[in-house]
């Protein structure tokens, strides 16, 4: 049976010089295609997970993307039976994702990234193109990871992105002259991350690009173990980006 409801989640670093505004027209527009998930929003940029019809979704998306600040907002889709939110939040926050270090500015710079199919195939070969040993760090919180996994994921057992920052100070040695690949659910918290660990010196670190929701869709899920936590009502996504849950 084809699924209905067209699920989306993006992210994108950009300088938003009026959130206020940005906020009352994405949330008019959202309502009015009758639309439901979170729209975060700040000066370093936008995050969305957002759910509805399928032409609905398209539209709104057509309208965002419009805009040169969203030109080239990178899509994640998945399906579902039924809308796995209960209502519309669009927000102004200090950080679309709060890490609590304001020399990290994503905005201004992207970190490296490596796309899915590379990363898989490093996996295998247990070295990257320069011979390095290749190393994947979850830069998720511990519930999520217990979910899925990396298979040899290094796991810092954090309980909210914050935590990060400390946690790499008391971790930092081990990832020495090695690749170390950042990841997360979609991408936005691993590319954070990643800009951290470069500036606290980290020579060879790059994030996974598009997180494990594109990783998914690119691979299949090779060498991951188990699912993909998600902050909705389908609870986890397999490696066929379906819900684990019967919602």
């Amino acid at each position: 049976m084809v699924k209905s409801i067209l699920n989306i989640s993006a992210y994108k670093f950009v300088s938003l010089s009026d959130t206020a505004a940005w906020r009352e027209s994405i949330r008019s527009l959202a309502r009015q295609h009758r639309l439901k998930g979170t729209v975060l929003l700040a000066d370093e940029g936008i995050n969305l997970f957002v759910a509805g019809a399928e032409l609905p979704v398209r539209e709104f998306l057509a309208w965002l993307t419009a805009h040169e600040a969203f030109a080239d907002l990178p899509i994640k889709v998945s399906w579902s039976d039924d809308v796995p939110f209960g209502k519309l939040l669009v927000k102004v926050k200090p950080e679309i994702i709060r890490m609590n270090h304001s020399l990290i500015k994503p905005q201004d710079e992207r970190a490296p990234t490596v796309d899915a199919k590379t990363l898989a195939r490093w996996l295998a070969a247990g070295v990257d193109d320069a011979g390095r040993e290749v190393i994947t760090l979850d830069t998720r919180n511990a519930f999520e990871v217990d979910h899925g996994r990396f298979a040899n994921a290094i796991d810092w057992r954090i309980t909210k992105f914050s935590e990060f920052p400390r946690a790499l100070r008391a971790h930092r040695a081990e990832l020495d002259g090695k690749t170390v690949v950042s990841y997360c659910t979609g991408g936005i918290r691993c590319e954070k991350a990643a800009l951290l660990m470069r500036e606290a010196g980290v020579a060879n670190v790059l994030q996974l690009d598009g997180g494990i929701l594109k990783y998914f869709e690119e691979t299949g899920g090779e060498h991951f173990q188990g699912n993909c936590f998600v902050f909705d009502a389908r609870e986890a996504l397999s490696d066929t980006l379906t819900p684990t849950t019967s919602s």
